[in-house]
């Protein structure tokens, strides 16, 4: 795994943000209209249940090594979409919080974990909605999410709020770069119809240095990086420390 540690100087943005800053509708939305599919392992959702065991795989990691045990740890999912992640957490023991902006994938997530017999508190919410109620956490993910925000700055500094000191922010996105592009839109969308064609926007995807900034003006050390590689001979993923040209994960500490 590859490890750094931010050391640039902290900004601050005295501008209050206004209500479009935190979240994009139209982003919502178009993941509302999947909801009915979300748990269909070959409907739209395929590529993030092929990725999931090793999303898991990282998370977990990240998750054991820093807090050893999971048992009540509190854990918050944001963009929970259907509950692929919140799930594999409570069954390890977590006590996990899921929030989507999107009613009906809370309400898939809620009925889906109701009949695996798992406890989730699932609500339909966003992050100010929980700042504002002064809610803080163990540990904060939010995987495939920043990419979608209006503003991944506040976004950050949304997650910093939401983690309690000693505690672990984790996400994943993907890097801005040529290789993101032809794989994470023009394969993935247009010739492998993996997944609806406008899911991504390339302008918005974000590159490590950006988010490494991003940590260091909410006062978050970043403390690993790990790509993640799409293996066609095999079709699953595998982490790869050294590829961050298209999807890749980093974990922070407050």
């Amino acid at each position: 795994m590859g490890y750094a540690k931010s050391h640039m100087k902290q900004r601050v943005n005295p501008k209050k943000p206004s209500p479009d800053a935190h979240v994009d509708r139209d982003e919502i939305n178009r993941f509302q209209d999947l909801a009915a599919s979300w748990w269909d392992a070959d409907g739209p959702m395929a590529p993030l249940h092929a990725m999931n065991p090793t999303r898991m795989e990282w998370l977990v990691g990240r998750l054991n090594d820093h807090f050893k045990i999971l048992n009540k740890k509190e854990i918050l999912d944001i963009g929970c979409g259907g509950g692929l992640v919140a799930e594999p957490l409570a069954r390890l023991g977590a006590t996990v919080t899921g929030i989507d902006g999107a009613s009906d994938l809370i309400e898939v997530a809620t009925r889906h974990a109701a009949e695996k017999n798992l406890c989730v508190n699932y609500r339909c919410a966003l992050a100010a909605d929980l700042i504002a109620e002064r809610k803080t956490y163990d540990a904060v993910i939010a995987l495939e999410v920043i990419e979608h925000v209006p503003d991944p700055s506040l976004f950050v500094a949304e997650l910093a709020q939401l983690v309690r000191p000693g505690g672990l922010v984790l996400l994943s996105t993907l890097n801005r770069t040529a290789a993101s592009f032809a794989l994470g839109i023009v394969a993935a969308e247009y010739v492998l119809g993996w997944l609806p064609v406008g899911t991504h926007d390339w302008k918005k995807f974000v590159k490590p240095s950006e988010l490494f900034q991003y940590c260091a003006q909410s006062k978050l050390t970043p403390i690993e990086t790990c790509g993640m590689t799409y293996q066609p001979v095999t079709k699953t993923f595998e982490l790869n420390e050294k590829n961050l040209s298209v999807n890749y994960f980093l974990a922070a500490v407050k």
